[in-house]
């Protein structure tokens, strides 16, 4: 029998992969986080110079007022819903799915008004969406 005292190693922490896994946190934290500041952002639209106007064979013109009325092709729509919307883009629509539709929308519009023309459009099955501005010398003049 042998009865020494067996020599105990000192128990030791690998640090290593800690710090890697560390690492790996910072820099996904570092890639993932998005550095914005909104209140700096001021925003003026819609305003654009544009050097020439595209003519397009087959067009829906969408009117967006200020206060939220929709147009059609200078035709008022009564409701103010997608599905009101989509029924007058889809009878507007002679072409089918080659028609673009114009989004006129006034500078003062909600942003959700012209996000349910763009629902309505998706609807009916128009894939080709624009927007119409005003150029920046006929914004400055009035």
């Amino acid at each position: 029998m042998n009865f020494r005292p067996k020599s105990r190693d000192e128990p030791e922490i690998n640090l290593i992969p800690f710090i890697d896994v560390l690492l790996v946190i910072l820099i996904f934290l570092m890639l993932t986080t998005t550095y914005s500041k909104f209140t700096e952002m001021q925003l003026r639209l819609p305003v654009a110079d544009t050097e020439a106007q595209r003519d397009y064979n087959k067009e829906v013109i969408v009117a967006v007022s200020s206060d939220g009325r929709y147009m059609v092709n200078k035709t008022p729509i009564a409701g103010r819903s997608v599905e009101a919307i989509a029924a007058a883009l889809t009878e507007a629509a002679q072409a089918g799915r080659d028609t673009v539709v114009i989004i006129s929308a006034d500078a003062s519009a909600t942003h959700q008004s012209v996000i349910t023309v763009m629902e309505a459009a998706r609807r009916s099955g128009l894939n080709q969406i624009t927007f119409a501005t005003q150029s920046s010398a006929k914004a400055g003049a009035k």
